[in-house]
Protein backbone atom coordinates (compact mmCIF):
# COMPACT_ATOMS: atom_id res chain seq x y z
CA UNK A 1 0.00 0.00 0.00
CA UNK A 2 1.14 3.43 -0.86
CA UNK A 3 2.19 5.47 2.03
CA UNK A 4 -0.11 8.65 3.03
CA UNK A 5 1.06 12.25 3.54
CA UNK A 6 -0.44 14.04 6.69
CA UNK A 7 -0.74 17.26 5.56
CA UNK A 8 -1.41 16.39 2.22
CA UNK A 9 -5.21 17.35 0.97
CA UNK A 10 -6.48 17.15 -2.76
CA UNK A 11 -8.95 19.02 -4.64
CA UNK A 12 -10.17 16.27 -7.67
CA UNK A 13 -12.73 16.77 -9.91
CA UNK A 14 -13.79 17.00 -13.67
CA UNK A 15 -13.48 20.26 -15.95
CA UNK A 16 -15.76 23.17 -14.75
CA UNK A 17 -16.34 21.66 -10.97
CA UNK A 18 -14.73 24.85 -9.35
CA UNK A 19 -11.34 23.20 -7.79
CA UNK A 20 -9.23 25.81 -8.82
CA UNK A 21 -11.83 28.17 -7.56
CA UNK A 22 -11.96 26.68 -4.42
CA UNK A 23 -8.75 26.57 -3.70
CA UNK A 24 -8.54 30.50 -3.99
CA UNK A 25 -11.10 30.70 -1.75
CA UNK A 26 -9.79 28.26 0.80
CA UNK A 27 -6.42 30.54 0.55
CA UNK A 28 -8.12 33.54 1.29
CA UNK A 29 -9.56 32.43 4.27
CA UNK A 30 -6.53 30.60 6.14
CA UNK A 31 -4.84 34.22 5.06
CA UNK A 32 -7.25 35.96 7.32
CA UNK A 33 -7.25 33.10 9.63
CA UNK A 34 -5.13 33.98 13.54
CA UNK A 35 -2.55 31.42 14.32
CA UNK A 36 -3.39 29.44 10.77
CA UNK A 37 -1.13 27.15 8.99
CA UNK A 38 1.91 27.90 6.59
CA UNK A 39 -0.56 27.23 3.33
CA UNK A 40 0.97 25.93 0.33
CA UNK A 41 -1.73 26.07 -2.65
CA UNK A 42 -0.41 24.33 -5.36
CA UNK A 43 -1.61 22.46 -8.58
CA UNK A 44 -0.99 20.41 -11.67
CA UNK A 45 0.45 20.27 -14.52
CA UNK A 46 2.69 22.40 -12.32
CA UNK A 47 4.20 26.03 -13.52
CA UNK A 48 7.36 23.98 -14.04
CA UNK A 49 9.01 23.48 -17.93
CA UNK A 50 7.48 19.52 -18.08
CA UNK A 51 4.12 21.06 -16.53
CA UNK A 52 3.84 24.07 -19.13
CA UNK A 53 4.38 21.58 -21.71
CA UNK A 54 1.57 19.62 -20.61
CA UNK A 55 -0.62 22.77 -20.01
CA UNK A 56 0.95 23.53 -24.24
CA UNK A 57 -0.83 19.93 -25.50
CA UNK A 58 -4.51 20.76 -23.57
CA UNK A 59 -4.58 23.81 -25.26
CA UNK A 60 -3.84 21.89 -28.42
CA UNK A 61 -1.03 24.14 -29.28
CA UNK A 62 0.93 21.30 -29.04
CA UNK A 63 0.29 17.47 -30.64
CA UNK A 64 1.09 14.46 -28.61
CA UNK A 65 0.08 11.14 -28.20
CA UNK A 66 -2.14 10.32 -25.36
CA UNK A 67 0.32 8.10 -24.23
CA UNK A 68 3.27 10.73 -24.17
CA UNK A 69 1.10 12.92 -22.35
CA UNK A 70 0.55 10.39 -19.60
CA UNK A 71 3.96 9.95 -19.54
CA UNK A 72 4.71 13.72 -19.61
CA UNK A 73 1.87 13.96 -16.58
CA UNK A 74 3.80 11.43 -14.51
CA UNK A 75 7.40 13.32 -14.88
CA UNK A 76 5.93 16.80 -13.61
CA UNK A 77 4.28 15.24 -10.69
CA UNK A 78 7.22 13.61 -9.46
CA UNK A 79 9.27 16.91 -9.86
CA UNK A 80 6.15 18.43 -7.66
CA UNK A 81 6.74 15.93 -5.26
CA UNK A 82 10.38 15.34 -5.03
CA UNK A 83 11.92 18.22 -6.18
CA UNK A 84 13.48 20.62 -3.40
CA UNK A 85 11.03 22.82 -1.81
CA UNK A 86 8.26 20.55 -3.29
CA UNK A 87 5.41 18.50 -1.53
CA UNK A 88 7.38 16.06 0.44
CA UNK A 89 9.54 18.91 1.89
CA UNK A 90 6.41 20.92 2.46
CA UNK A 91 4.66 18.58 4.01
CA UNK A 92 7.71 17.40 6.68
CA UNK A 93 8.03 20.83 8.11
CA UNK A 94 4.36 20.54 8.70
CA UNK A 95 3.14 22.86 5.91
CA UNK A 96 -0.46 22.10 4.93
CA UNK A 97 -0.29 21.43 0.99
CA UNK A 98 -3.23 21.77 -0.94
CA UNK A 99 -3.05 20.54 -4.56
CA UNK A 100 -5.71 21.27 -7.32
CA UNK A 101 -5.57 18.03 -9.14
CA UNK A 102 -3.24 14.83 -8.54
CA UNK A 103 -2.54 11.22 -9.57
CA UNK A 104 -6.29 10.07 -9.47
CA UNK A 105 -6.59 12.52 -12.27
CA UNK A 106 -4.10 11.03 -14.15
CA UNK A 107 -6.32 7.70 -13.35
CA UNK A 108 -9.11 9.42 -14.69
CA UNK A 109 -8.26 10.83 -17.62
CA UNK A 110 -5.30 9.44 -19.03
CA UNK A 111 -7.07 6.34 -18.01
CA UNK A 112 -10.12 7.04 -20.79
CA UNK A 113 -7.47 8.56 -23.05
CA UNK A 114 -5.28 5.32 -23.40
CA UNK A 115 -6.30 2.71 -21.24
CA UNK A 116 -5.87 2.10 -17.51
CA UNK A 117 -2.98 0.17 -17.73
CA UNK A 118 0.03 2.86 -18.58
CA UNK A 119 -1.35 5.23 -16.37
CA UNK A 120 -1.56 3.11 -13.32
CA UNK A 121 1.84 1.91 -13.77
CA UNK A 122 3.48 5.69 -14.05
CA UNK A 123 2.00 6.45 -10.70
CA UNK A 124 2.20 3.17 -8.68
CA UNK A 125 4.80 4.53 -6.10
CA UNK A 126 3.27 7.82 -5.48
CA UNK A 127 2.50 8.39 -2.27
CA UNK A 128 -1.25 9.19 -1.14
CA UNK A 129 -3.13 12.22 0.39
CA UNK A 130 -3.89 12.28 3.62
CA UNK A 131 -7.89 13.86 2.52
CA UNK A 132 -9.53 14.35 -1.00
CA UNK A 133 -12.30 15.88 -1.70
CA UNK A 134 -14.55 14.97 -4.67
CA UNK A 135 -16.03 18.17 -6.40
CA UNK A 136 -19.24 16.49 -8.08
CA UNK A 137 -21.03 17.70 -10.67
CA UNK A 138 -23.34 17.47 -13.63
CA UNK A 139 -21.17 17.61 -16.94
CA UNK A 140 -23.82 19.99 -18.56
CA UNK A 141 -24.20 22.08 -15.53
CA UNK A 142 -20.29 22.30 -15.91
CA UNK A 143 -20.17 22.74 -19.56
CA UNK A 144 -22.29 26.09 -19.05
CA UNK A 145 -19.78 27.14 -16.62
CA UNK A 146 -17.02 26.73 -19.25
CA UNK A 147 -18.62 28.66 -21.80
CA UNK A 148 -16.76 31.90 -21.33
CA UNK A 149 -13.31 30.78 -21.14
CA UNK A 150 -11.71 32.03 -23.82
CA UNK A 151 -9.48 28.85 -24.77
CA UNK A 152 -11.59 25.54 -24.67
CA UNK A 153 -8.83 22.52 -23.67
CA UNK A 154 -8.74 18.79 -25.11
CA UNK A 155 -10.72 17.33 -22.32
CA UNK A 156 -13.83 20.16 -22.15
CA UNK A 157 -17.45 18.79 -23.81
CA UNK A 158 -19.56 16.91 -21.76
CA UNK A 159 -19.25 13.74 -23.42
CA UNK A 160 -15.85 13.18 -22.35
CA UNK A 161 -17.01 14.76 -18.86
CA UNK A 162 -19.42 12.53 -18.66
CA UNK A 163 -17.01 9.57 -18.41
CA UNK A 164 -14.57 11.30 -16.11
CA UNK A 165 -17.31 11.80 -13.84
CA UNK A 166 -18.20 8.21 -14.12
CA UNK A 167 -14.40 7.04 -13.58
CA UNK A 168 -13.68 9.14 -10.64
CA UNK A 169 -16.84 7.28 -8.96
CA UNK A 170 -15.40 3.98 -9.83
CA UNK A 171 -12.28 4.68 -8.66
CA UNK A 172 -13.11 6.41 -5.19
CA UNK A 173 -13.51 3.40 -3.57
CA UNK A 174 -10.11 2.22 -3.63
CA UNK A 175 -8.56 5.62 -2.31
CA UNK A 176 -10.63 4.99 0.90
CA UNK A 177 -9.86 1.41 1.12
CA UNK A 178 -6.05 2.50 1.11
CA UNK A 179 -6.48 4.90 3.88
CA UNK A 180 -7.78 8.01 2.27
CA UNK A 181 -10.02 10.46 3.86
CA UNK A 182 -12.50 11.04 0.43
CA UNK A 183 -15.43 13.80 1.22
CA UNK A 184 -17.69 14.38 -1.41
CA UNK A 185 -19.12 17.92 -2.03
CA UNK A 186 -21.69 19.40 -4.07
CA UNK A 187 -19.96 21.21 -6.81
CA UNK A 188 -23.47 22.26 -8.13
CA UNK A 189 -23.96 24.31 -5.30
CA UNK A 190 -22.97 28.14 -5.09
CA UNK A 191 -18.88 28.78 -4.69
CA UNK A 192 -19.53 30.06 -1.66
CA UNK A 193 -21.87 27.00 0.09
CA UNK A 194 -19.13 24.81 -1.42
CA UNK A 195 -16.59 26.79 0.19
CA UNK A 196 -18.33 26.28 3.46
CA UNK A 197 -18.71 22.58 3.25
CA UNK A 198 -14.81 21.94 2.41
CA UNK A 199 -14.08 24.26 5.68
CA UNK A 200 -16.18 21.72 7.63
CA UNK A 201 -14.61 18.77 5.93
CA UNK A 202 -11.06 19.92 6.50
CA UNK A 203 -12.44 20.76 10.58
CA UNK A 204 -13.74 17.45 10.91
CA UNK A 205 -11.17 15.31 8.74
CA UNK A 206 -8.13 16.54 8.81
CA UNK A 207 -5.92 15.17 11.48
CA UNK A 208 -2.65 17.72 10.82
CA UNK A 209 -4.68 19.81 14.07
CA UNK A 210 -4.62 23.05 12.30
CA UNK A 211 -8.16 22.72 12.71
CA UNK A 212 -8.97 21.43 15.60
Amino acid sequence: MNRIIRNFVVFEGGDGSGTTTQLSLLEKRLAGAPGGPVFYPTFEPTGGPVGKLVRSALKKETSLLPETLARLFAADRAEHLFAPDGILDRCGRGELVVSDRYALSSLVYQGIECGDELPRLLNASFPLPELLFFFDIDPEIAHRRLQNRPVREIYEYPEFQQRVREKYKALLGGYEKAGVRVELIDAAKSAGDAAEDVWRALAACCTCGFFA
